[in-house]
């Protein structure tokens, strides 16, 4: 497989991807190696995480040097005889009583499997460069006496229940510690520390996850993050910090040697404010010894950036009672920080640094012998985060919500961080060291292969490469470019920003206040609604646009974690959208579905990934406490102990059932899968039957209870079924299945009098609604059945949901003076994320299917839609 590093990102640190292999050409036994575009062998560390049906290798994930990688490189099975590129490093771990001591040539540390160290005692060449590290949280306690409110910050530090070593390769280590904070009277706040070590380096990128267990009424969040603690040794003028704000970098000494008398010489202090060391002799000496005497000390630094558009500098000295003092403001920064003494210095990063906030750092003790530095991944010297709900009660009928009683819960979610932590011998790095530190933290080396590659192995199932042949092929590729620029500029607008959004988008929006409904129930945050997910994914497999990889991955990444419950009742289910992600009753698998974050898994390898995938295998069984109908249904009539609709619940678990399959080849997970399929086709209407079952999840059979779609029909295919189960019938080898999909997808779109004729009647009042949802449905049945008449409906179907005979500008962006708090608003006053995931996904996917049944010109479009196609229209 030939890869390519993705535009944009970094060449520094480890590299971690992913790579498809056609089916039966890899196997178990196989090794494989990493070619650059010289014909040399790269260090390659790999490992298996999806297979064929067959057995034979699906997807691999690689860990290797990003400059060794270069720019192009090439992915391929050892010859019989030939040998590995050999490591030029070695990296040892040892299982010890209490943890893992990891060794490399110049490095060791302990790694604790108890306590409160993280690690502790990491030597670079003998010599002690970080003390400890440690977890620690601070929660706000507020009580409330009429209009009177109290507060109070309990400190916790984590406690480490378990590490261990996920990977042990000759190029990297990676550790996975599993703790909880503690203080003397409680525990709460359980988090997942990823430790990535490299053989070569002393750098340590960290993958930090904490998870809410408290109760909203008082705990709320004041702050998270990470306290490394360091030695600090040599002269007090000789300690220093930098940090990269918007531009420049802010840098200074802990005592500056700019006095009024006696005078130091100018060179010194010039010297001292390039964060050099100083090493005075002579008579410069001595005037320095005499004034050091008599100088204030600045301590302790306070960095935070506390708004998307905001962050400040504070500093004091050591000491009680001591106020603090400004040192700047900005807007966005980069967010890298380097300090360190004569013992040497260290660089952090928190990756997103402004978009994640309130992100920061405290550095303390720059005067003493031992430096503290905490990443805040939420920052203490920021308002706390309060996880209750905006309201008593749910306005179902109003605005959009699930039920009108209130079914907030913050209890389960989580939120992953990445921050970087890399020694260096100098006292504190330099702007141009920290800025490719910082770049290298922030835009991390990705390599991935072409559109043309992946389409070719059928990566995710069916979607189309760009062609743009004829006029309206164009038009399509036009709009597919539009809505995704629209988005991607919309992040910025509107600040879509914050520990807890980042990476989501609003769901509807309100022309007349030239805002998205932000506080209107169910139109506010889409928490994967109609799966966006699927949809910009797909953009970036088709393309290989970095800025669409990298909108897909921060959604996998916040969906995967706030919208959804990691443990608790509502374990693998996710909140419908809402004002706060976790504020609707609805609690749906849909959300939670491991669809939504394959692409990234595979294309990353990403371990946390691995962690969702466990906590959904068996989600099916939280049914029992939260019946996806259970507000529609008397359970006393039921058979089954629960329901799920065949789209979006059984298609739901159908998506991570399949993805533990062919992670692991477990045929429990097949099973299931075929349970359920044979279920349905045992129905009168098999797919197009129901799509409401009763449900038992301990045998995973459904129970035809008859013809009734809660919530509608369009239900069944809009929250990712079509791609779910066409993939899912192709990994299954399973012709009984594609028939039935086609057979779902011609029904949808067949005059109401034949679907009466057809179903007998059954269906009864049951409508097939929104269908241009179901495109990619018909157009898969078009195919299958070879209906030249289901194709051309198809794209009428989708085209008049955009084209009227006067308007085809589709996502044309319109824009508005003094609105919005914007002196030029840019905005789509009709638009919804609803309908822009839907179409984008539908046109993408129907594309592969029937692209030359398409019209070739908007005169034909035009035509189409209106039902009055010309003669031969949709021949070449």
């Amino acid at each position: 497989m030939e890869l390519h590093r993705l535009e944009g990102r970094s060449a520094q640190g480890m590299a971690q991807f992913g790579c498809i292999w056609p089916k039966g050409e890899l196997h178990r036994e196989d090794a494989l190696k990493a070619v650059g575009e010289d014909g040399r062998k790269i260090p390659l560390q790999s490992r298996i995480t999806a297979y064929y049906k067959d057995g034979s290798i699906k997807w691999t994930a690689h860990t290797a040097k990003a400059k060794g990688l270069g720019e192009h490189f090439c992915v391929e099975r050892l010859k019989k005889g030939e040998k590995e590129a050999a490591a030029q490093h070695s990296l040892r771990l040892t299982e010890q009583k209490n943890g893992i001591l990891v060794e490399t040539d110049r490095v060791s540390f302990f790694a604790g499997a108890s306590g409160e160290k993280l690690i502790s005692d990491y030597r670079v060449d003998g010599k002690c460069r970080i003390m400890a590290l440690t977890s620690v949280l601070r929660l706000e306690r507020r009580t409330w006496e009429g209009e009177n409110v109290s507060s109070a910050v309990t400190g916790f530090t984590g406690r480490i229940q378990k590490v261990t070593a996920e990977e042990a390769g000759p190029l990297r280590a990676v550790l996975k510690f599993e703790g909880i904070h503690k203080n003397d009277a409680e525990e709460m706040i359980p988090f997942i520390l990823r430790l990535f070590v490299g053989a070569d380096d002393c750098r340590l990128d960290m993958q930090y996850t904490f998870a809410y267990d408290g109760c909203e009424e008082t705990d709320f969040l004041k702050g998270i993050g990470l306290k490394a603690v360091f030695p600090g040794e040599g002269k007090i003028y000789n300690r220093h910090l930098r940090f990269l704000g918007d531009a420049g970098s802010f840098s200074e000494s802990t005592a500056n040697l700019l006095t009024w008398r006696p005078k130091i010489p100018e060179e010194l202090y010039e010297k001292q404010c390039r964060g050099e060391a100083v090493f005075p002799e002579g008579e410069a000496l001595e005037r320095v010894n005499t004034v050091i005497k008599a100088m204030p000390f600045w301590d302790t630094y306070d960095i935070v950036q506390d708004a998307p558009t905001h962050f400040s500098i504070k500093k004091k000295q050591a000491g009680e009672g001591l106020c603090w003092i400004d040192c700047i403001h900005g807007l966005r920064a980069r967010g890298g920080l380097a300090f360190g003494s004569e013992a040497g210095g260290v660089m952090l990063g928190v990756r997103s640094f402004w978009q994640t906030y309130p992100s920061g750092y405290t550095v303390k003790g720059l005067s003493g012998h031992e430096i503290e530095a905490v990443t805040w991944f939420y920052s203490p010297s920021s308002d706390a985060f309060d996880f209750g709900h905006y309201a008593n009660r749910g306005y179902n009928q109003s605005y959009y919500e699930g039920y009108d009683f209130k079914g907030a819960s913050a209890c389960g979610i989580a939120v992953t961080s990445e921050c970087s932590l890399e020694l260096t011998k100098e006292m504190c790095a330099c702007e141009e060291t920290l800025g490719a530190f910082t770049e290298s933290v922030s835009n991390p080396a990705v390599y991935v292969g072409t559109p043309e590659y992946y389409h070719s192995c059928r990566a995710f199932g069916y979607w189309s490469l760009p062609e743009g042949n004829t006029q309206t092929e164009r038009w399509l590729e036009g709009q597919l470019e539009r809505a995704l620029d629209f988005y991607r500029q919309e992040v910025d607008q509107r600040n879509w920003y914050g520990l807890f959004n980042y990476g989501d988008f609003m769901h509807t929006y309100d022309r007349f206040r030239h805002q998205w409904r932000y506080d209107m129930g169910g139109y506010a945050w889409d928490n994967t609604e109609l799966v966006p997910t699927l949809w910009l994914w797909l953009m970036f497999m088709r393309t290989g646009r970095a800025d669409a990889f990298e909108m897909a991955e921060r959604l996998s990444r916040h969906a995967s974690e706030v919208d959804v419950y990691h443990f608790g009742p509502y374990k693998g289910m996710g909140s419908r959208h809402n004002v706060r992600h976790w504020g609707c009753p609805c609690k749906e698998a849909r959300i939670a579905m491991a669809a939504h974050h394959r692409y990234f898994y595979y294309l990353t390898g990403d371990r946390r990934m691995e962690d969702i995938f466990e906590e959904l295998k068996d989600n099916e069984f939280t049914f029992l406490r939260k019946d996806p109908l259970g507000e529609f249904y008397d359970k006393e009539n039921m058979v089954f102990p629960t329901h799920a609709r065949s789209g979006p619940d059984w298609s739901s678990l159908c998506a991570n059932w399949m993805t533990q399959w062919e992670r692991t080849l477990d045929e429990r997970y097949l099973k299931k899968i075929q349970t359920g399929s044979q279920d349905i086709a045992d129905t009168p209407l098999r797919l197009v039957s129901g799509p409401d079952f009763e449900f038992d999840p301990a045998s995973a059979h459904l129970r035809y209870i008859g013809e009734r779609a809660t919530g509608g029909t369009h239900l069944q295919i809009c929250m990712g079924a079509p791609s779910v189960w066409m993939e899912m019938a192709d990994m299954m080898e399973d012709e009984r299945w594609k028939d039935m999909i086609a057979e779902y997808g011609e029904f949808y779109y067949l005059p109401r009098e034949e679907q009466l004729k057809r179903s007998e009647g059954s269906i009864g009042e049951r409508q097939f609604t929104l269908p241009f949802m179901a495109a990619a449905m018909g157009a898969y049945g078009a195919v299958r059945r070879k209906n030249p008449w289901l194709a051309d409906t198809a794209w009428r179907i989708l085209l008049h949901a955009m084209v009227t005979d006067l308007d085809t500008e589709g996502f044309v962006i319109h824009e508005e003076n003094n609105v919005g708090n914007r002196p030029v608003l840019k905005e789509i006053p009709w638009i919804s994320t609803n309908f822009t995931a839907q179409w984008c996904l539908n046109v993408i996917m129907v594309l592969d299917f029937i692209r030359e049944r398409l019209p070739r010109t908007m005169e034909e479009v035009k035509a189409l839609v209106a039902g009055e196609p010309p003669e031969n229209w949709h021949k070449a």
